[in-house]
């Protein structure tokens, strides 16, 4: 068995933040979400490949040298240029040879363990499913209906879920069923591993579920990568930092190399600040503010502030910043 990583899209639902920065390598807490991923899967002892593209490889080398795992490339600079999910595990076959896979996507945030997982894979497809509580969130997702922990029904995306239990993104593909994915793609088919399951099902493909608890966070909008900071962030983090004697911290924060937190600010709960930013004056919680950023008299709240930007006087609340904004009411 192979372990294949998903990294090679352009995240434009979280465009600005991730514009020039891979979704896989944003900050939760004190950790990257890869670094989640391959915590994980490095217990299991099996060779494990990240798939990206030709824009993002340069950010994906360190993590690979670090974590001694290899890259596979495609060899695409836009979004529009893409492979999708099924086409770039089709070049994984194609570079790696047919074999037992297991797939997970590379922005996907789980609390079960992988080797728990493969200990109920039985040689048939296998899928993590989890119970999203809510038939509206259902729709964005692949739902699934059960009998037993065999999948009796799935569909993407339905204008009218059947269930609220919905496919993560984290599989195992057998060897037989790797061997279908040129039929597939060859007609027509969309690429989505969604789309995939389903097609499988209806072709008389047997496919097992292994049902979880506890958290999930799919990072594909500003309100789940928030979320996924308040449940993973346990403890505080702080590095070389300047601080006020007139400053608070309220934990848990993570606060990087270099940064002044000055005047009378209050950081946290749950505040991300990154390398070499400037806090003064200001209130920051449930927010993630990246490197080399100045905020002033401001207050931020639930918001997303990327790197390089420069915010005075403001209150911000559930908002996303891109890169080398200035923005500022008043003196």
């Amino acid at each position: 068995m192979k372990v294949l990583i998903m990294a090679g899209g352009y995240a434009t639902r979280l465009w600005p933040i991730t514009k020039d920065n891979p979704k896989a390598l944003l900050p939760v807490g004190e950790k990257k979400i890869i670094d989640y991923i391959l915590e994980k899967v490095l217990n299991l002892d099996l060779p494990v490949y990240i798939s990206t593209n030709r824009f993002f490889e340069s950010h994906f080398r360190p993590v690979a040298e670090e974590y001694g795992v290899e890259l596979i490339v495609e060899d695409t600079l836009h979004e529009e240029e893409k492979l999708g999910t099924i086409g770039a595990m089709k070049k994984a076959v194609d570079e790696l040879g047919l074999d037992d896979y297991l797939v997970i996507a590379g922005d996907n945030l789980f609390s079960f363990s992988l080797g728990d997982f493969l200990a109920r894979y039985s040689g048939e497809t296998l899928i993590a499913v989890y119970d999203v509580g809510d038939l509206e969130l259902a729709k964005r997702y692949g739902v699934v209906v059960l009998e037993g922990d065999r999948v009796v029904a799935f569909e993407e995306k339905p204008a009218q879920p059947r269930s609220t239990l919905i496919s993560t993104g984290v599989y195992v593909f057998p060897e037989r069923v790797m061997e279908l994915l040129d039929d597939y793609l060859s007609n027509g088919n969309r690429d989505s591993p969604g789309y995939f399951v389903q097609w499988l099902l209806s072709k008389g493909e047997p496919i097992k579920a292994y049902r979880f608890s506890e958290y999930w966070y799919d990072i594909g909008s500003a309100d789940s990568y928030l979320e996924a900071l308040k449940t993973l962030l346990k403890e505080s983090r702080i590095e070389e930092i300047q601080i006020s004697p007139y400053a608070k911290i309220i934990p848990p924060v993570v606060i990087k190399r270099g940064a002044k937190i000055l005047g009378r600010s209050i950081i946290g709960p749950f505040a991300y600040i990154g390398e070499d930013c400037l806090i003064e004056n200001s209130d920051v919680s449930d927010s993630i503010i990246f490197r080399k950023t100045v905020i002033r008299n401001s207050t931020i709240w639930r918001s997303i502030i990327d790197e390089k930007c420069e915010i005075r006087n403001l209150e911000l609340r559930k908002s996303l910043v891109g890169g080398h904004a200035k923005i500022q009411r008043g003196e």
